[in-house]
């Protein structure tokens, strides 16, 4: 009997990975530019190209406008410029921006990995686009697909008055050792890999599947600067944040250390089961590893046995986003760092600080995954006159905590997967709480995601709100579903879903509330974790509300024969 079992989503990927590196496509993409979009075929629209860090554009509807859980496509494309560390010069700042002027309709957005996105690229544009990058010394390889994703670290590294140690070259070199390497081009999923020399973790390494932070160890009197070790944090739909192994990496170890994880994940044939399933988190969350057992079997891949750990200072409640004025450890110099709201910025904002760079200081920036953007090497006494002009071209280096502490994913405005739309929401919710709420002056973390996937990363916010819809007047209209509490470091948590959803008209309002009663009924130095931890769902929800209600579940009933919008995740967030 013949089998005629349907291949599964996972099955035909693996498939199309198996017979294709798309690295090495670079030809066909060059003919496709000749030839039109409309050469193109399937297997590249939906797969290879996302190896060359491009996905088609949706076309505003989000996913609720498609079917078999992805919205539909427009002929262009969303194109992701890997930034490793985050490190820019002010000529490649400046090659981006004439790119996003001349083909991507005046507007990029800088991620929560430290890259820069541009939209609405058509196939015709594309190597022209790649070319230009790799004039300035960037590429895009690698930025989107089954592979490693831009490696993050301190945007501060080199710089930091406090840091243990500049990190970015293992970061650098990180991403030389894995990006367009053909032996990890077929990786099970996405892989993130953060690398950092400062104290408070600003690239967030407790979410990473490899996340390294610098520590200090001292033997014999004689100090020793290495790494402490985390693997299998991620978010999506089901966050899991790392699990610390029992290890002290040495510098000379850090990149052995890497590639044997990346080997270790890459022949995980059982996470290859999957999509949904696939991420290197998945072998503690359903295979029954241990963080005992996967340093076994990393040492035993690696050839060599990692000293013990030492006890780490993991960080306080703190603001991770460098923004303002600040010294470094170079005398006489300071990096001034500037609030991109929501990640949004202009072609002219960006060539505007590559000119201020180049100006006031040495010509170097910083993305962080913030979504903020630095100048570094700023004589101190240029550094007020270049916040000035920072502020003048809407990219402020003070602003209130809803300006700096909120983050967006793409959302329904370019992505095939999102349900809300975020970037303009975002915008309108920072300056209705600004107007409710002028002195608010606490450390807040106000991130917005349009889909369960978690690209907006509402699962590690003090407010995270998850975009929904619910139906009003017999139409579908965008909501947003609350989680509070979340935070990394020393009193890392994910987000408590409180049961609480309004529509996204309504969000305004409910953050009011919860912020006026946040600075009505704290205790002495609380913060807005501590007053969160110290309520249940049910007073919290009441907040919000001004009223009592009952609790509803994140997802809405089916809303067709496929699930519920929010098993329809897996999607290829940054």
């Amino acid at each position: 009997m013949t089998n005629t079992a349907k291949e599964t989503k996972a099955q035909r990927v693996e498939r199309l990975k198996r017979s294709k590196n798309p690295w090495e496509g670079l030809e066909e993409i060059r003919r496709f530019a000749r030839e039109g979009f409309d050469s193109i075929p399937p297997e590249w629209i939906g797969t290879y190209f996302r190896w060359w860090g491009v996905y088609t554009q949706g076309d505003g509807a989000g996913v609720t406008g498609g079917q078999g859980g992805e919205g539909r496509a427009l002929q262009c494309f969303m194109v992701r410029i890997r930034i490793p560390n985050g490190l820019l010069s002010s000529d490649q700042l400046r090659t981006i921006a004439e790119l996003t002027r001349r083909y991507a309709h005046g507007i990029a957005d800088i991620t929560v990995r430290q890259n820069i996105q541009l939209h609405w690229v058509t196939i015709e544009a594309l190597p022209d686009v790649l070319e230009a990058l790799a004039r300035v010394g960037l590429n895009t390889m690698s930025a989107c697909g089954d592979v490693t994703r831009n490696v993050t670290g301190c945007p501060v590294a080199g710089v930091d008055a406090d840091a243990i140690c500049d990190a970015s070259p293992l970061a650098v070199e990180a991403s030389r050792m894995l990006a367009g390497n053909n032996d990890f081009y077929n990786l099970p999923r996405k892989f993130k890999i953060s690398i950092t020399g400062c104290r408070v973790w600003c690239p967030y390494p407790e979410i990473n599947d490899i996340g390294l932070t610098a520590i200090t160890r001292v033997i014999r009197g004689i100090p020793e600067v290495g790494f402490s070790l985390r693997v299998a944090g991620g978010l999506s739909t089901e966050p899991y944040l790392g699990e610390r192994l029992n290890a002290f990496v040495r510098w000379h170890q850090v990149l052995p250390a890497i590639k044997g994880i990346a080997e270790l994940f890459r022949d995980s044939d059982v996470l290859r089961e999957h999509r949904e399933r696939a991420r290197l988190k998945f072998l503690f969350l359903r295979h029954g590893w241990t963080a005992e057992s996967f340093l076994d079997e990393l040492q035993r891949r690696i050839g060599f046995q990692f000293d013990a750990a030492v006890p780490e200072s993991p960080p306080a409640d703190v603001y991770r986003d460098h923004v303002g004025i600040h010294p470094q450890m170079q005398p006489g110099y300071c990096y001034v760092g500037a609030a991109v709201l929501r990640g949004r910025i202009t072609a002219e904002q960006m060539h505007a600080a590559a000119d201020l760079a180049d100006r006031f200081a040495s010509g170097e920036l910083r993305a962080t995954n913030m979504q903020n953007l630095l100048i570094v090497n700023v004589p101190r006494l240029n550094a007020d006159d270049l916040a000035k002009e920072l502020d003048a071209i809407g990219l402020r280096v003070g602003g209130s905590a809803f300006w700096r502490g909120t983050i967006a994913c793409s959302g329904t405005e370019f992505c095939k997967l999102a349900i809300t739309e975020t970037k303009s929401f975002a915008r309108w919710l920072v300056e209705e709480l600004e107007e409710r709420l002028p002195g608010f002056d606490q450390h807040l973390k106000l991130h917005v995601t349009g889909c369960p996937n978690s690209c907006g990363q509402h699962w590690i916010a003090d407010i995270g709100i998850d975009g929904k819809k619910m139906k009003v007047d017999g139409r579908l209209v965008d909501a947003y579903y609350f989680c509070l509490g979340g935070a990394l470091g020393l009193h890392q948590a994910t987000a408590r879903p409180v049961g609480y959803r309004c529509l996204a008209t309504e969000v305004p309002d409910a953050i009011e509330r919860l912020l006026r009663q946040y600075l009505t009924a704290r205790q002495p130095d609380q913060n807005l974790r501590q007053f969160f931890a110290r309520h249940t769902d049910t007073q919290l929800r009441e907040f919000l509300a001004g009223e009592p209600v009952e609790a509803v579940t994140r997802d809405l009933p089916p809303v067709s024969a496929r699930g519920t919008l929010a098993q329809l995740a897996g999607g290829d967030g940054d």
